[in-house]
């Protein structure tokens, strides 16, 4: 009796600390679609770094970010609980639809006004340099995003085959949930 009280104590150890770790450390995603080829391919798993996340942290220009694409909806505690894989399994309606993790790359912090004009994107009337595109952007447009205090603006990298902050508007921080780190 004494020994299998040692397995189920460890075993609950084991459990709280997966939890600990995937809900604020870092946790696994997977990419779904074309939309960061060359950068990272359909069903190519990741892991992000959730400090940013839990610190609310701003990321860098460039970051390869996990997003909740559910701009218009609150997010909370319950909701990085109840996405974590480990709980996922043992759920028996499994809620998370992995469908509204995008992954994107930062292109536009808070103030930054984006622009897209000779099939090019500008930040803050500098054109950037993106050696990371897929192919040239077909994207063209008059109009200017000026990026709201507490979000960002994301983009893919196959910029012709991505839903991104030209079609689900401007990020806010909480609904960053980690960063991919490149070595």
């Amino acid at each position: 009796m004494k020994e299998i009280g040692s397995w189920v104590s460890t075993f609950g150890i084991a459990v709280v600390l997966s939890l600990i770790i995937g809900v604020f450390v870092i946790q696994p995603y997977r990419v779904d679609g074309h939309s960061m080829d060359p950068t990272l391919q359909d069903k190519e798993r990741i892991y992000v770094s959730k400090i940013s996340h839990t610190l609310s942290k701003l990321p860098e220009y460039g970051d390869v970010v996990v997003i909740d694409s559910r701009v218009n909806r609150e997010r909370d505690l319950t909701d990085d609980l109840l996405e974590h894989p480990l709980l996922q399994l043992f759920m028996k309606n499994n809620t998370n639809d992995n469908a509204v993790f995008y992954v994107k790359r930062v292109l536009g912090k808070p103030g930054d006004v984006l622009e897209f004009k000779d099939h090019k994107t500008y930040r803050n009337g500098v054109a950037l340099d993106e050696p990371y595109l897929n192919e040239t952007m077909n994207f063209v447009s008059d109009q200017q995003w000026t990026v709201p205090e507490g979000h960002i603006f994301v983009m893919g990298d196959n910029r012709n085959h991505s839903s991104d902050s030209r079609d689900i508007g401007f990020i806010p921080l909480d609904h960053v949930m980690g960063v991919k780190k490149f070595p």
